[in-house]
């Protein structure tokens, strides 16, 4: 078959952009692909970044609280805390950006059709999902909690926090797929100000429900899990409420929406391969504290004290991440793959710029950020090794992460996913070595550093080398010239 023959028929994945250039798009939807691409990112990023530091403090502000009742509550809340991550990052990040990534490749197709039905799709496999948790976690929480160390009354608390919080699992899954369903078309406003009026009310009825202020009830521990609860339950009512209202680029309306299996692979095969990777990065982070804590209880409270800095890019990061996967699907969708690829560079160019500005400023005086936690020499020392090392780094950590968010907008994670697979071969093949032969607390740190630096390298260089575009580089002249063909 001649290459002109090829080219004369659309690739899957890209549409053609003589089509694409007419369709009549929304003005939204147009900006992202024809907008300014370094001002455009920065406009849709500073949202989310907000919604990040908005939910950060949704957690902070509720473990204050939860730290009056005792130490025993505040050690339960501690033990349901990384499962709790785990399903945010799970939600929010990873099929979130399935989710995104989907609704902006066929917006930027032109098949608003799909794009409103895969709404309906996204709420689907955020039931299942949303069930899978609280099943889970209601079977087996008491397992679970015990085996991290939960015992007696801090056991207990853990169990009566869990439940309620797992109860609403769906809420939260239903919540957060709503928001990447509006940042998929580019918006990234509205969930944005839902999030943060959330936490407007969140805040003062936490209080209310754990202590039984005013006409409240006295619920203890639990009162700060229904309440998290209820912010969900009235965030995904206003996400739903905007979907239905005629004001969203999509639409959710269930009737006469047909289930079908293409829609649901074109989220799944970004959000499952997303949602591996998450578990793999809290994997690596698992497996670098209990060899850390080889070194004793300072070692563990430098690096835990230390590497905060680094879950404080991520708001960063996905401030940036969610306009990437936005941007790119669309222009993906809409037959550009060189606008995708630019745009996919400089998010990666300003993410890693942001974050090593903030590794090197941290290695230089790292003193600055470790004093706010305390002041005991031993923690000090371990964690301002930590930052010496893996500081440096950080902006090869915002290098690699910003790529990934990119490529969920293209639909290909394959890369990403063997990225993570390195960090986590050398970050923990790295630490034992380290513990074993060196004994030095310093080498299993760069060891850790050695491991951002290949997950960053590794998505650089497959961006790079067009892993974006099957068959390499014949199958992305074929897409070049047939867009050539049909101007």
């Amino acid at each position: 078959m001649s290459v002109q023959s090829a080219a004369s028929r659309p690739l899957p994945g890209f549409a053609m952009q003589g089509t694409a250039e007419k369709t009549a798009y929304d003005p939204r939807t147009r900006a992202l692909i024809e907008g300014p691409i370094a001002a455009t990112l920065i406009r849709l990023a500073a949202p989310n970044m907000l919604v990040m530091l908005a939910q950060s403090s949704v957690g902070l502000v509720e473990t204050y609280f939860v730290g009056k009742l005792g130490t025993d509550a505040l050690a339960g809340v501690a033990l349901v805390f990384p499962l709790l991550m785990l399903m945010q990052m799970m939600s929010a990040g990873a099929m979130g950006g399935g989710i995104s990534s989907a609704i902006a490749r066929a917006l930027g197709a032109g098949r608003r059709a799909d794009a409103d039905a895969l709404v309906v799709h996204a709420l689907a496999i955020a039931l299942v999902f949303g069930l899978t948790f609280t099943v889970s976690l209601l079977a087996g929480g008491r397992w679970l909690y015990a085996a991290m160390g939960g015992s007696g009354a801090s056991l207990q608390a853990a169990l009566i926090y869990s439940r309620v919080v797992f109860v609403g699992a769906i809420l939260v899954w239903l919540f957060n797929s709503l928001a990447n369903v509006i940042r998929g078309t580019g918006n990234m406003m509205v969930p944005a100000l839902v999030t943060c009026a959330g936490v407007v009310v969140l805040i003062p009825l936490s209080p209310c429900l754990i202590f039984g202020l005013g006409p409240f009830p006295k619920l203890g521990i639990a009162g700060g899990a229904v309440a998290v609860v209820i912010y969900y339950a009235l965030g995904s009512l206003a996400l739903g409420a905007y979907l239905r209202s005629g004001r969203s680029v999509v639409g959710l309306a269930i009737a006469g929406i047909r289930m079908r299996r293409p829609l649901f692979a074109d989220i799944l095969r970004v959000g499952l391969v997303a949602a591996l990777i998450t578990v793999q990065t809290n994997l690596t982070i698992a497996i670098a504290t209990g060899l850390v804590g080889a070194f004793g209880p300072a070692a563990i409270a430098g690096y835990g004290t230390g590497s905060r800095l680094e879950y404080l890019l991520i708001p960063l990061v996905f401030g940036l991440g969610g306009p990437l996967v936005a941007m790119v699907g669309t222009n993906i969708g809409a037959g550009r793959p060189e606008r995708a690829l630019r745009v996919a560079w400089i998010g990666a160019a300003i993410g890693a710029g942001l974050c090593e500005i903030i590794g090197f400023a941290a290695a230089i005086e790292p003193r600055a950020w470790l004093s706010l936690f305390g002041t005991a020499p031993e923690m000090i020392d371990a964690g301002s090794r930590y930052l010496h090392a893996v500081g440096p780094a950080y902006g090869l950590f915002g290098l690699g992460m910003t790529l990934y968010f990119a490529s969920q907008g293209a639909g290909r994670l394959l890369w990403p996913l063997l990225a993570n697979l390195a960090r986590l071969v050398i970050a923990a093949g790295g630490d034992f070595v380290a513990l074993r032969w060196t004994g030095n607390l310093t080498d299993v740190f760069l060891a850790l550093a050695a491991a951002l630096t290949a997950f960053g390298i590794i998505n650089a260089a497959a961006v790079a080398s067009g892993v974006w575009f099957k068959g390499g580089a014949a199958r992305r002249a074929v897409i070049l010239r047939t867009q050539e063909r049909v101007k």
